[in-house]
């Protein structure tokens, strides 16, 4: 078996979100909100930043995705 289950990228948006949200969580513990607010404010931060790192790491080359807004030209719309 030669393929990975996860590529670079998923794995780095991933840990990208997962950091996000220990940093949000733990910043909010440590200002005085109690564990559970903090527990909640990390998992909303991480969903959060979950499509924000998903849509800042350029795709792999080799699933050949064109980057999002690509399919436009001079501002236009899809539908021409």
């Amino acid at each position: 078996m030669d393929r990975s289950l996860v590529s670079v990228r998923a794995a780095l948006v991933l840990l990208l979100a997962a950091l996000t949200g220990v940093g949000v969580g733990l910043l909010s513990v440590l200002a005085g909100e109690g564990t559970a607010r903090g527990i909640l404010a990390g998992l909303a931060a991480a969903g959060a930043a979950l499509p924000l790192c998903n849509r800042a790491i350029a795709p792999d080359a080799a699933t050949g995705r064109p980057v999002a807004g690509a399919d436009r030209v001079n501002g236009g719309s899809i539908r021409g």
